[in-house]
This record gives structure tokens, sequence and C-alpha cells, in this order.
């Protein structure tokens, strides 16, 4: 189904493919536990090419191959590489894909991840294009949910935070109005969501600028941090830095099935007397990105 496919948004996965994903996913959780072995990718080789700096992503990509039997080559300082020599990144790519089988890449510059599969024979899976997509995490966000809920359909889901520059949402925002979600966008003015992300939605989504609207019915909160980096104005940062907070008194307010997911990593945006919480969902999604990786690299590499 998804054999020799490139991965570079999740509008072009079906709601089958998705699904099957997800099963595979399942499969592969005591495996990225540790509690099973596995030799699936043996001989098969992975490309890690990170021009951004990434904790989870590029971690969870390769204990993904670690734990299926495979290798890893790349790199997450370009600085290091033949770049810094003014090599390109057409020129990289075809490289690189001489060297690997599956090719995962984060780039700042939107846009990057799909013109590697023009070079590549190889897949291509985007970890991430500037203020793109990510799509990968849009799958480890709802495999989250569904492991919690059993399903998106219905929920009240609420994306807060930086939803301007925040390429997380983006994709999710997409993703969940199509898998049935009563989907919420809480921020403010100055980081709405784009109109563009909101245009590709199946339904309109609710618009909120105070966490008082929607904390006392909210499902999921999907928190995410001001993204200080992508601001063009240092002085813009600074009006909107500390917008939200969820804390231990917030919480109370919450429903008592609720649940905070956050795609990491966080600043000041959830506090960690939170962490403790029943509601705290952020560092077991952030292991999920091993299992749903892992069905990933299988899938495209026609192993399962």
């Amino acid at each position: 189904m998804l054999k020799g496919r490139d991965i570079v948004t999740i509008n072009e996965l079906a709601r089958e493919e998705i699904d099957r994903i997800f099963e595979v996913a399942r499969e592969m959780v005591p495996i990225a536990e540790g509690k099973k072995k596995s030799k699936l990718l043996d001989g098969y080789i992975l490309a890690n090419l990170f021009f951004e700096p990434s904790t989870r992503t590029r971690l969870s990509f390769e204990a993904a191959m670690h734990r299926l039997g495979g290798s890893i080559l790349g790199f997450s300082n370009p600085s290091a590489t033949s770049l810094s020599k003014g090599e390109t990144l057409a020129d990289t790519i075809r490289m690189i894909d001489s060297y690997s089988d599956v090719i995962v890449i984060r780039h700042p510059l939107e846009g990057s991840a799909r013109l590697a599969t023009e070079f590549a024979t190889n897949p291509v899976i985007n970890a991430g294009d500037g203020a793109g997509q990510h799509p990968t995490q849009t799958l480890l966000d709802i495999f989250t949910i569904v492991q919690e809920f059993g399903q998106v359909e219905e929920l009240k889901i609420t994306l807060m935070g930086d939803l301007r520059y925040g390429r997380t949402v983006h994709s999710l925002a997409v993703a969940l109005s199509y898998l049935g979600a009563e989907v919420h966008l809480l921020s403010p003015r100055t980081l709405k969501m784009p109109k563009h992300v909101i245009r590709e939605m199946k339904c309109k989504p609710e618009i909120h600028e105070k966490i008082e609207e929607v904390i006392s019915d909210t499902d999921v909160f999907y928190v995410t941090r001001i993204q200080k980096e992508r601001f063009p104005d240092p002085t813009e940062y600074m009006k909107v830095a500390g917008s939200y907070v969820i804390n231990g008194e917030l919480v109370k307010k919450m429903k008592s099935s609720a649940i905070i997911m956050h795609p990491l990593p966080r600043v000041d945006e959830i506090t960690p007397d939170v962490d403790t919480t029943k509601h705290a969902r952020y560092f077991k999604q952030a292991f999920y990105g091993v299992p749903i990786r892992m069905a990933i690299l299988a899938l495209v590499l026609g192993v399962v």
C-alpha cells in the first residue's frame, strides 16, 4: 500500500492508509518498548538529514531504525558537511540517495522535502519543513488520541498557542477535520491559524482568544509553544510570549477525562506541576513517535 511512497504532507495519505499505519504501529509497541526483538529492517539504511535542531523527531527515527535492526547515517549539523562549501540541496540529496534506502529530512525552508523527492529515487519522509508540515508528528498525535479515546470522531479538540508558525498544528488541523473531530483554535490575534490551512480543512473551526471559552468542555488540549525562532521581529515575540499557561489550578477546571498533549519542547506553556496529573499525555505522546515511525519505515520499505 505504501511501498516506495514519499510522505511529504498528511493530505496525501488516504484514511485506509492512516488506519494501516496505526495497525502496524500497535504491533510495533512491544518492540519499541524493548520487550520484543526484531530484525525486520536488517540490511536497510536510513539517512537522517537534519538541517534544523531536533531531539524527539531525530532520535525517535534513529530508535525506530535500531529497534528494527537497521542502520543509520546522516547529520544533525549541516555546517560539518559539504553544504558549508556551497553544495546544493539537490546534489546532497542525489548523493545521500545512493548511500541509503530511505531519507528523512528536516529543513528550515518550506517546500524543501518536496524538492528532495525530485532528486531521490528512494522514499523521502518529511520531518518538518519550516512552517510547512510535519506529517509523522501528525500521525503520532492522532495515534495518541485514538489510543486514549478509541476514536477521533466527535471529540472536541482545541489547538492552542502559536497556530501561525507552529507547523505541527497546520497538518494536524487538516487531518482532524477530515477524521470528524470538532476543531477549536485558540491563539493570540497575531498568531491565528493561516487562512490557507483553514481553507484545506473539511469543516470550519471555531476561533477563540480566551481559554475560558473552551476550558470546561474540551476533550483534548493540544498545546504549542510560541515559536520564538520563527519571529522576524523579537519585539513581536515579546508581545505574545506567555499568552496561555496550563498550570495545576487550570487543570482543575477541565473535564475529568480531558487530556493534554504537546509536540514538545515546551518552555513555560505547561508548568511542571501538570506532569503528574491524570491529564498529562505529552511524554507518552512522544514515546508513540517510535512505533509510528517504525511502522512508516517498514511500510515505505515494503517489508510489511
